[in-house]
């Protein structure tokens, strides 16, 4: 992620490079194909990156149903899963979180329609807002076969339905691996709420999940 200065940011607001949420028109469908609501409550785990990660923890750990939102990366190997190597794009890894989860709450499909509605911009190839590179890429990583299929679903029936103004980049890619990023990037947008940073670029997207999303909105 970028730190800005307010003269910066500014001027990105005007070219629009600042701001990452997603840039459909209308609400999103819900999802035609998911997984129904458990029977009882068991923890699930999703894996999810759209962007620096503190913004999308943010977002998911706002949601009824989430038991934990941890930041960290996916996509490559254990020994580059550290900050100062991700930042280099070359690593194969993406800045990711962990959304742990109770599936008699909130479904698979629930979250990847918060993720595709407020989460971040799934159309911005490599990038979010001023955020640049493949570490920042918009990617879901599936960890069983109906997690894939309902994300595939998912974005066909967007697609289909023409639901953003660009095509949908988001990479759908099995989980290798998820490592825990470090301490300082945990909680971060609670811990930092008047950084610019957080300010022009992820706490918007709080406010677009409590409008499009109230019932699933929680207060933390």
């Amino acid at each position: 992620m970028s730190f800005l200065s307010n003269a910066l940011i500014k001027a990105f607001t005007v070219l629009g490079l600042v701001g990452s949420s997603a840039a459909n028109a209308a609400p999103l469908p819900a999802p035609a194909v998911d997984a129904p609501l458990a029977a009882a409550a068991s923890p699930a785990t999703a894996i999810f990156a759209g962007g620096c990660f503190w913004g999308v923890e943010a977002v998911f750990g706002h949601v009824k149903g989430v038991k934990s939102a941890t930041s960290g990366y996916s996509g490559g190997d254990a020994s580059t899963a550290h900050y100062t190597v991700v930042g280099s794009g070359r690593t194969g890894h993406a800045e990711s979180v962990k959304v742990t989860y109770d599936p008699a709450v909130v479904s698979y499909g629930q979250l990847l329609k918060v993720f595709f509605s407020v989460a971040h911009d799934p159309t911005q190839l490599n990038r979010q807002g001023p955020d640049v590179g493949t570490q920042y890429r918009s990617a879901i990583f599936y960890s069983t076969p109906e997690q894939k299929r309902i994300a595939d679903a998912y974005v066909d029936q967007l697609n289909r339905a023409k639901a953003f103004g660009r095509p949908i980049v988001t990479e759908i890619a099995p989980l290798k691996a998820f490592y825990e990023a470090e301490a300082y990037h945990q909680n971060y947008l609670a811990l930092h709420p008047n950084e610019p940073y957080i300010v022009f670029n992820d706490m918007p997207k709080l406010a677009e999940l409590k409008q499009q999303f109230p019932d699933l909105y929680a207060v933390r």
